[in-house]
């Protein structure tokens, strides 16, 4: 079933899009299979995709794509975990928080779908494949399939994992990011803000400059800085001014100082540091990827953008990176901190790397869908 298309604007319709950390009525996840994310056939990384679709599905559903010759794999996989249903659909990859639609809902709440256009993170200029015509289609795919109405955004460029909602009428993104010449060059910054305010019903955008040192995806704001609640975040730091990422993190802390959110409210702002040790590809991982011509390539000693704050909340828990060896460590040091922030949850951590070797993590593969019923 074809979504069916609001004419006017979520903002204007009373819409806006609420913080993760709010009641879901579930997830959306794609079982991967790409050759040149995932090594060895996407064994470890399902293995992963699994524990992690169990740990959400303890407390909300989980609604799984596959495409055709992943199909089997997933149900194989899946089909003991409850709260999990499968469908077929075709995708180029699965990045859920990119290529899922973006929710939002109204003060009676319904809930609405938001389709933006999806270039693989850069189009021709610096996008990461040739070809992304299936993942450009997945969100109304979704949205009609499960009969939310939508907002067609598009062709304005913008990926989940580039925003993020306090649900109160702020809204958290990186210019890095936005700015970039493969998202949506002819547009000025105060175009872009004012687009992001008609479809996500925001009254205040945060610019932080940076985003992770290295991430693929231009900076993406959910693996560097992330709502927990209404004024407090986690921003991602290091305390080793010899490292890349403490100049970045540093620069976006005086921003986020300096800023107030939608309501007035100075931001409390909670350190998560980085992995102490960084995670970098082993010759081992590229003898497994399978590059198709047109598509970005990864290098032997290549720095992957490793970091704690690209987690998922899920309505009981949240649903923590580890990156195992010699990080242990610091996984557990993420682990504690997040309990203390957030000690009406429980913290779930899941080993990740294999993740991570695809060029992102839990939150990238995570799409939320707000608690609520489809408004028509």
């Amino acid at each position: 079933m074809e979504a069916k298309i609001s004419t006017g604007l979520p903002r204007e319709d009373g819409f806006y899009m609420p913080g993760e950390f709010e009641p879901h009525r579930g997830c959306i996840m794609i079982w991967p299979e790409r050759p040149g994310s995932w090594p060895y056939g996407a064994k470890a990384a399902r293995f992963a995709f699994k524990n992690i679709i169990s740990a959400i599905a303890e407390s909300e559903e989980v609604f799984v794509a596959a495409g055709k010759t992943a199909y089997e794999s997933a149900v194989s996989e899946l089909s003991g975990i409850e709260n999990v249903r499968i469908f077929k659909t075709e995708t180029d990859d699965a990045w859920a928080r990119d290529v899922a639609p973006t929710f939002v809902k109204n003060a009676a709440g319904e809930v609405r779908a938001v389709n933006w256009t999806f270039n693989a993170w850069g189009g021709e200029y610096n996008g990461l494949y040739p070809s992304w015509k299936k993942d450009d289609a997945f969100a109304l795919f979704f949205a009609g399939m499960e009969g939310y109405k939508a907002y067609d955004a598009a062709p304005f460029v913008l990926e989940g994992g580039s925003i993020h909602s306090d649900g109160e009428g702020t809204l958290m993104v990186t210019c890095e990011c936005l700015l970039s010449p493969g998202r949506n060059p002819r547009m000025t910054k105060d175009e872009i803000e004012k687009k992001l305010k008609e479809y996500l019903g925001a009254e205040k955008v945060i610019w932080l400059p940076n985003g992770i040192y290295n991430d693929e995806t231009d900076g993406h704001v959910d693996n560097i800085c992330a709502f927990i609640r209404p004024g407090e975040v986690v921003l991602a730091w290091t305390d080793d001014e010899n490292d890349p990422q403490y100049a970045l993190s540093k620069e976006n802390l005086e921003v986020l100082k300096s800023e107030t959110d939608a309501k007035g409210r100075s931001l409390t702002v909670h350190k998560l540091p980085i992995p102490e040790k960084h995670v970098f590809i082993k010759e081992e991982d590229l003898l497994g990827y399978e590059f198709e011509e047109g598509e970005d390539e990864r290098e032997v000693g290549e720095r992957l953008a490793a970091s704690y704050v690209n987690f998922y909340f899920s309505n009981g828990a949240v649903i923590l990176p580890a990156f195992g060896g010699e990080n242990t460590e610091s996984d557990i040091k993420a682990k504690e901190i997040m309990e203390k922030l957030c000690p009406e949850r429980k913290v779930i951590q899941i080993q990740a790397r294999d993740i991570l070797l695809g060029g992102g993590n839990i939150h990238c593969i995570t799409q939320q869908i707000p608690a609520g019923e489809p408004s028509l």
